[in-house]
């Protein structure tokens, strides 16, 4: 069976009646991860309540290698990966006008979640390559909305095995190829990154059993 990546981008809200995230994402699924990664996508809903019980459904599902979750930054110049998830402070309305009754991910959570990721790592490297002119930046605060909500959810829900990557609007400046492309690199170069840890695992204990 292949390892399944699951990717995520948001439907419409506020003044994005076309969200950029999941174009980017339908742009990148035209293209797929490679024939070893079964690569699945979803249009997440603007909405507090269903992200909330349906990222959990996704990774109980699916028990992906790795979720991704697309988000537009409305003030973004470029594709931003986010390192950190909160787990309060939601207090900005979703599309259905509602909050978290406690203003948060999940009750008596840490405060913060950290990707097992490193974002500054995988940022170097895909800086490295040939991206179509697209940097890509590290942020730490991804924003208290829907975005740091479903990214807090799915680290809590996947022991750390997510990411959130902010696109900018379309063609402000970035095309939707050109978005969906560079998404492709950034979810190839954390896939990298992943089989590095498991290798580096492996071989501690390999070294563990000959010592002992």
């Amino acid at each position: 069976m292949l390892p399944i990546v699951f990717v995520t981008g948001f439907g419409p809200f506020a003044e994005h009646d076309v969200n950029a995230s999941w174009v980017a994402v339908q742009e990148m699924a035209k293209v797929g991860l490679g024939e070893d990664i079964d690569l699945r996508v979803q249009e997440l809903p603007v909405e507090y309540e269903t992200v909330k019980q349906g990222v959990p459904i996704i990774w109980k599902k699916y028990k992906p290698k790795l979720m991704v979750h697309v988000g537009v930054h409305g003030l973004a110049k470029t594709i931003i990966l986010e390192q950190i998830a909160h787990n309060s402070g939601y207090e900005r309305p979703d599309v259905q006008c509602k909050c978290p009754d406690s203003k948060c991910c999940v009750d008596e959570g840490d405060d913060k979640l950290v990707s097992l990721l490193d974002m500054e790592d995988i940022c170097a490297r895909v800086n490295q390559t040939e991206t179509e002119g697209t940097p890509v930046v590290v942020s730490y605060d991804a924003g208290r909305y829907l975005c740091d909500f479903s990214y807090y959810t799915s680290l809590h829900c996947g022991s750390g095995n997510a990411a959130f990557i902010h696109v900018p609007p379309l063609d402000k400046p970035f095309s939707a190829q050109v978005l969906g492309s560079t998404l492709r690199e950034i979810i190839l170069t954390m896939l990298e990154c992943l089989r590095e840890k498991e290798e580096e695992r492996g071989n501690v204990v390999g070294h563990s059993l000959v010592k002992s």
